[in-house]
């Protein structure tokens, strides 16, 4: 009888240790589940312009997005030229953020040397015109907004 109750009395010691655990160690514990369960690498809401609807599913969003980002690019470089010795077939990848606040600004522009030798100032130019783009509703995780980050490619084609 003594054995069992010694037993039971350490078993119990070893199953009690939880109710002695703070209510803030419980709570972080909770807080890092959730966060491991976030999929951080997609949002619930993506960046909205005044032309998209913000009730619509997930999936027209970002049609919506792609489309008028797109028209805003190609308007933004609608005035650009450049004089060419050669002729040039390539694509050049533009990196763009849109910060939490809905501010859209021009991370990178690809420099890849067969532009650059025939435009010296290229990544400059399209900076510098890509930079005045409007500003949008930013992008949503859980409610929260947050920064986006997407590419756009930029087709050069000369005759």
């Amino acid at each position: 009888m003594r054995k069992l109750w010694s037993i039971t009395f350490f078993l119990g010691l070893l199953v009690s240790c939880e109710l002695f655990e703070s209510k803030e160690v419980k709570t972080q514990k909770l807080v890092n589940e959730e966060l491991l369960a976030i999929d951080w690498n997609d949002v619930d809401q993506y960046p909205l312009f005044e032309d998209c609807d913000e009730t619509a599913d997930k999936e027209a969003q970002r049609e919506c997005f792609q489309n008028v980002i797109s028209e805003y690019f190609a308007e933004a470089l609608a005035g650009l030229e450049f004089q060419v010795r050669n002729d040039l077939h390539d694509t050049v990848y533009i990196d763009f953020l849109i910060d939490e606040h809905g501010f859209i600004s021009v991370l990178n522009v690809e420099e890849k040397t067969s532009v650059l030798n025939e435009i010296s100032n290229f990544n400059d130019k399209i900076s510098a015109r890509l930079n005045d783009l409007t500003t949008v509703a930013p992008a949503l995780k859980r409610g929260n907004p947050v920064g986006l980050r997407f590419r756009l490619p930029l087709v050069l084609n000369t005759n």
